[in-house]
């Protein structure tokens, strides 16, 4: 590129150009690097909660010990993974769950702490219960305190992003996110990380937490909208820097190009005054016109 047309582009050099072309690159950049990775792995994880529901499903259970570490958290292949579970409930260390929804309304998640045969402790999910008329935790079925079986599927500890403790409240002890070392911490109780979903039918059973659905969601659309905005104003950025660059030239009335500051004006002959504009019409008129005198003249005068 030669050096003219490199000075068409020397507006990029204003701090308006500069400041709109670095919004709209970090624009871009935020967009197809962090906006869209981050919709698109909500996508995956949704892929993959979905084929371990559905296999969850299509499985029966095994022993807890086989899929879940005492010492581990519960691994990718292991979430929502039937398993049996063999020992007995621990009614006083009970702590519910609070602010939590199910199915679009409301509700309180019972979590009880389970002893199992080898000595270790797992928290169990009891189900949920609907708060009453004040919003407070309701009475419910108390849990057996007799050794039983049980049948549940492994989930996730939760985090609370505030790290809020446990406390009690209307003689509840109560939590904000189903987490085995926060109940452990509250109830004086080592729980093995991870907790388990109490699967319908169950002893010590309420109502049993409905399954996620298996559907991928918008998550995908979204990634890719994202990709879709950066695109496009990286496209417009490089319309308007192109068009501010090559001006289309103005046009008259008629169409044809009007003139630019820049071009010389034709120069216009000096305007004469009305007196001097009869006087040159009078001299350019033929001299063979005879005035009505002369003609008077001649038809008498030759009859004297």
């Amino acid at each position: 590129m030669t050096y003219g047309k490199w000075v068409r582009y020397r507006f990029l050099l204003r701090p308006g150009w500069i400041t709109m072309t670095v919004a709209v690159l970090v624009f871009a950049a935020i967009s197809v690097f962090l906006l869209s990775p981050w919709q698109l792995g909500r996508h995956t994880d949704k892929l993959a909660q979905n084929e371990a529901v559905e296999r969850s499903q299509h499985s029966d259970p095994v022993a807890l010990d086989t899929v879940l570490s005492p010492d581990e958290a519960p691994a990718d292949d292991a979430v929502w993974q039937q398993v049996t579970l063999d020992g007995r409930y621990l009614p006083a260390s009970e702590t519910v769950a609070r602010l939590r929804s199910v199915q679009g309304e409301p509700a309180y998640e019972v979590l009880t702490p389970f002893e199992l045969t080898d000595g270790t402790t797992v928290l169990v999910n009891r189900g949920f219960v609907r708060p009453d008329e004040d919003g407070a935790v309701p009475d419910y079925a108390a849990a057996p305190s007799e050794q039983t079986d049980l049948v549940a599927r492994v989930r996730r500890d939760e985090n609370d992003t505030q790290q809020r403790s446990a406390f009690e409240q209307d003689g509840v002890q109560q939590v904000y996110a189903i987490n085995s070392g926060t109940v452990g911490e509250a109830v004086g109780l080592t729980i093995r990380p991870g907790y388990l979903q109490l699967a319908a039918d169950q002893p010590g059973g309420l109502e049993a937490l409905p399954l996620p659905r298996v559907q991928s969601g918008q998550n995908l659309a979204y990634g890719l909208q994202w990709v879709a905005f950066a695109v496009m104003a990286v496209g417009a950025l490089i319309f308007y820097i192109w068009r501010e660059a090559h001006p289309k030239p103005a046009t008259g009335e008629d169409g044809a190009p009007t003139p630019t500051d820049d071009a010389v004006a034709e120069p216009r002959p000096p305007r004469q005054s009305t007196r001097s504009a009869l006087r040159a019409a009078v001299a350019e008129q033929p001299t063979t016109t005879r005035s009505s005198t002369d003609t008077l003249a001649d038809r008498y005068g030759g009859r004297r």
